[in-house]
């Protein structure tokens, strides 16, 4: 490549950026219009027709970004997972080196997102047996791999003695529900608790159970319980 192909390369590279981040944005707002018609018509009254008109755009901008109703449906729910994907591991590794500090970044991380996209949390659950048998399993392995990172931080803490022996993957996946279980009991929930109190009422009931004895004091900063 001569040295004016580069420049023009270079040049064209913010150009590009930001016309990702226009279709990322835009993705976005279609995506939201889209829980809004899920949380009220469900996915089978939804039409890509009634997306639009939430989203105040024609439906033929729709198109550009989603084949069908299926393929909005779908996305919704894949939203929340990859998001889970990228903040759960960067929490857990953030969080240095002790193991239990790893599991309770994790979980703390895990809530936030659920917290974050709770009405498409919610229509995961209430819409996914509406999608293909492909993209049913497309989400299914996209939830398993977002149970790995704290399964292995688990597995890290029983391995150094911190936790007693417990199943792992039953545990990780008791925090998952636990996470799930803020928009699931929204309704039971949020007008007792924030979010910042479920992660620390949910933590330290899990730790006191998961803790090895002789390791307690050494976590009482998760253990006690803390007013906003």
């Amino acid at each position: 490549m001569n040295k004016d192909s580069t420049t023009q390369v270079s040049a064209a590279e913010p150009f590009e950026a930001a016309r990702d981040a226009r279709t990322q944005a835009r993705r976005r707002q279609l995506l939201a219009a889209a829980v809004k018609v899920l949380q009220g018509k469900g996915s089978e009254q939804m039409s890509m027709q009634s997306v639009a008109q939430e989203a105040g755009v024609s439906v033929g901008l729709i198109y550009r970004y989603f084949t069908n109703k299926e393929d909005v449906l779908r996305s919704v729910i894949v939203g929340v997972l990859e998001d889970i994907d990228a903040r759960v591991p960067a929490a857990i590794l953030a969080a240095g080196d002790d193991p239990v500090d790893r599991v309770a970044a994790g979980f703390d991380a895990y809530c936030r997102v659920i917290a974050e996209n709770n009405e498409a949390a919610v229509i995961t659950y209430r819409e996914s047996s509406r999608l293909s048998a492909e993209n049913r399993t497309v989400i299914k392995n996209l939830e398993m791999g977002s149970v790995q990172p704290l399964g292995r931080a688990t597995q890290e803490a029983v391995e150094a003695g911190l936790f007693a022996p417990v199943d792992v993957d039953l545990f990780a996946y008791n925090l998952v529900l636990l996470a799930h279980g803020w928009a699931l009991k929204s309704w039971y929930f949020q007008p007792q608790h924030t979010v910042d109190s479920y992660i620390r009422g949910q933590l330290g009931l899990v730790l006191s159970a998961a803790l090895a004895p002789d390791h307690h004091t050494e976590y009482t900063r998760y253990l006690t319980a803390k007013e906003d």
